[in-house]
């Protein structure tokens, strides 16, 4: 079986389970993040059908991710998760889906949820199974020990890399996720982060325009603003696409569940990124 082995542990997050471990509580107790641990009881009848998350090192962003999964916990274990990040590395083709095999982390390993992931590709004509561009892309990996966290190893996952975002291409992706999802309970962790290396004042008021997009729903206003705002989101084809996906599955809102800069965490306020957490559900 293909392992598709860790690239960043112990430079994203640390490199060992219990280290790790440690260091995934610290982010949920943090005092930027939600301020305690989940309880793992679910109390709501809802479910989330998006997460948008932040990817950089858990020093910096940690607590809001944690801030997103501690809202996940709240709610019934989805059937189906995919993780769709953005290309960093430049590998790979212009969306790539593994179909086959699992995921390690120093949490243990996760297995390829490959029914989902062929149905994806059938219902798609732009999805490529392709395993170079997830070599040494963090923005799917960094996802996976919070999720290890919260169920243990007992879920398998869909990664898709996208290096083309477009609204089109996004779109697509969006509606051939929900077509491949076929009714069962999905979810989409769309890993992004915000404005890179602006001042705090100006990466804050760039962010929260996106930021209104993406509660509207509305993927349309989200390309336009980031666009003609030069906000340099690395992820808006992953959120694109969840937003695409939470319509079709009947939702009409996003919540804002925390937005943080580096700046809060470092408190150099002179050159920040910007992270947000942010929930659909239904």
């Amino acid at each position: 079986m293909k392992i598709r082995k860790p690239a960043q542990a112990g430079m994203f997050y640390a490199g060992s389970a219990a280290s790790l471990k440690k260091e995934l509580e610290n982010c949920f107790k943090h005092k930027l993040g939600p301020g305690k641990l989940p309880n793992g009881e679910s109390i709501s009848q809802n479910r989330i059908v998006t997460l948008v998350c932040p990817h950089a090192g858990y020093m910096y962003s940690g607590p809001v991710a944690a801030t997103s999964y501690y809202e996940l916990a709240c709610y019934k274990t989805p059937d189906n998760i995919i993780i769709i990040g953005p290309n960093h590395t430049g590998m790979g083709n212009a969306i790539s889906l593994m179909n086959r095999g699992a995921w390690s982390t120093p949490l243990g390993e996760i297995q390829i949820n490959t029914d989902l992931a062929d149905s994806i590709i059938e219902n798609s004509t732009i999805v490529d199974v392709e395993e170079k561009a997830h070599i040494y892309e963090h923005s799917i990996e960094v996802q996976l020990p919070f999720l290890q966290y919260l169920y243990g190893n007992n879920f398998s996952f869909v990664p898709i890399c996208m290096m083309i975002q477009d609204l089109e291409t996004s779109r697509e992706l969006g509606e051939a996720i929900h077509k491949a999802s076929n009714g069962v309970s999905t979810i989409i962790i769309a890993s992004t982060d915000m404005t890179h290396y602006e001042p705090h004042n100006v990466a804050t008021e760039k962010d929260m325009n996106a930021i209104h997009a993406i509660e509207n729903l509305d993927e349309n206003k989200l390309d336009d603003v980031v666009r003609s705002n030069s906000i340099s989101m690395c992820g808006i084809g992953p959120v694109i696409s969840s937003i695409v996906y939470s319509k079709k599955v009947g939702a009409i809102k996003a919540k804002l569940l925390s937005y943080k800069t580096s700046g809060d965490i470092s408190g150099d306020l002179s050159s920040v990124v910007g992270y947000a957490a942010i929930s659909v559900k239904v």
